[in-house]
Parts: structure tokens; C-alpha cells; sequence
């Protein structure tokens, strides 16, 4: 376990192990193996990371890594339980870290227990949201102890920093080199004539506030949309917000 707070030698170090090993996964195998023990470094038993991405709307991509027992893998899939998961619902609101060990609502209590019945007893989580718009958690989770508030002022440094480290590694990895939209770059003039779109303005009304004419407002409205694969003006706008290119 890592102690101590202040950005002492131990940390430092322990910090440049695992940016060393983040940076050299290039596959899923080679994240889980650094993950697992940076886990353990923390006194975690378990990990877990998921991620979503920001396209497409109607059916997300998602990224899903862990050393869960395999009985609770299965459970969780068969259960559906992405969708009631109270830490996953707190962490696509907050990147504030949570602490479970303990049913926050009546809805949850199934859950819970179930968990607990598969030796997941206490954990920690946070998330992570990035340039792109895809938001990743990290998830630690054991079976013995409770985590206390000394063991939180000791390593919730390290958990913290650990969560963005490892959201950049999955990042990396599972972005293709050849995905079209991963190219994406808007000028300048079609970012603004989008904002204005966003902000409900017609093409009339974007040409008056930016004092450009009609005609050319469409022609960078179209060449975005091109740009972005979108079939018409809100597909478009909501793209480029949701990539963050607004």
C-alpha cells in the first residue's frame, strides 16, 4: 500500500512505474496486467474500467475491463446492472470520488447486496471526462476492510491521479488510427457559424450577426457536416458539441 500524502520519493516513483507501464500497453491485456497491479499496490483487491464514448447517441460505444470474480462479471451482464449501478449513475455527474460499502436508497439495496454476496464489499470510484467527450470510472474494490479515512488521506492522491492516467492509456488504445471522425478539424469560421446554429439561429440570422451572407453560411454549414459525417444541421451541431469542438 502507498503511504504517506506529499509528493515524497515513494510516490514519485510509484507514479513513474505506472506511467511507464500505461505508456507501454498496447493492447487490453497489457492495461488489465498494469491496472490489476496498481490496484494491488493500493490495497485493492479488484479493478474495474469503464468507458463511454460520445457517438453515437443512440447506441454508445463502451469500453469495459476487469478483474472481477467471473460469477459477478456474469451476474452484472445478466442483470443489466451498467444501467442501475449507483456509482456508475454518480460518476456520469461528478468526478468527485465516491466511497461505497453501503446501499445509498431502498433501490439500490438489491444490488448491493448482490455484490456483497460475490465478495465486493467496499470500493471506490471517480471518473473521468476528457477532450474528446468520452467519460471513463475507475473502480478499486475489495473484500476485506473497510476503507478508512486515514487510508483515504493516504492514497485518494494516488487513486485520483491514477483514474486520469489510466482514462488517457484506454483512450490511446482504443482509438483506431483510421477512424474519420478522429480527424475532424473544423476552421474557425465553421465553429462559429455552429455555435450561432446551436444557440437556435437560422442561417438568415447567423449571416447577419457575423455580417456574411446567407449563402455563405450554408456553404460552412455543409462543409462542416461533411466534415462530420452528419446528415443534416442538428446531427451536425450535436456532433461537434459532443466531440467538444465547439
Amino acid at each position: 500500500m502507498i503511504e504517506g500524502l506529499g509528493l515524497d520519493s515513494k510516490i514519485i516513483d510509484w507514479q513513474a512505474t505506472q506511467v511507464e507501464g500505461l505508456g507501454q500497453a498496447h493492447t487490453e491485456a497489457d492495461l488489465y496486467k498494469v491496472l490489476a497491479r496498481a490496484a494491488s499496490d493500493l490495497g485493492f483487491d479488484y479493478f474495474a474500467y469503464g468507458m463511454r464514448m460520445p457517438l453515437p447517441l443512440s447506441n454508445p460505444k463502451l469500453f469495459l475491463l476487469n478483474n472481477y470474480p467471473a460469477e459477478w462479471q456474469q451476474r452484472y451482464a445478466q442483470e443489466n446492472y451498467l444501467a442501475v449501478d449507483p456509482t456508475v449513475a454518480h460518476g456520469m455527474r461528478s468526478v468527485a470520488p465516491v466511497v461505497w460499502s453501503q446501499p445509498t436508497n431502498a433501490d439500490s439495496q438489491t444490488f448491493w447486496d448482490d455484490a456483497r454476496g460475490h465478495g465486493l464489499k467496499v470500493g471506490w470510484a471517480q471518473s473521468s471526462f476528457n477532450a474528446q467527450g468520452s467519460v471513463g470510472m475507475l473502480t478499486l474494490a475489495r473484500s476485506g476492510d473497510e476503507l478508512s479515512q486515514a487510508e483515504l488521506r493516504e492514497n485518494s492522491m494516488c487513486m485520483s491521479w491514477l483514474v486520469h492516467a489510466a482514462h488517457e492509456a484506454v483512450t490511446r488504445i482504443v482509438s483506431t488510427p483510421d477512424d474519420p471522425e478522429r480527424r475532424v478539424a473544423l476552421t474557425a469560421r465553421e465553429i462559429e457559424v455552429l455555435r450561432w446554429t446551436a444557440d437556435g439561429k437560422t442561417s438568415g440570422e447567423v449571416g447577419q450577426i457575423m455580417d456574411i451572407s446567407e449563402r455563405t453560411v450554408n456553404f460552412h454549414i455543409n462543409n462542416s457536416l461533411e466534415k462530420l459525417n452528419a446528415n443534416n444541421k442538428t446531427a451536425g451541431v450535436i456532433k461537434a458539441a459532443m466531440r467538444r469542438l465547439l
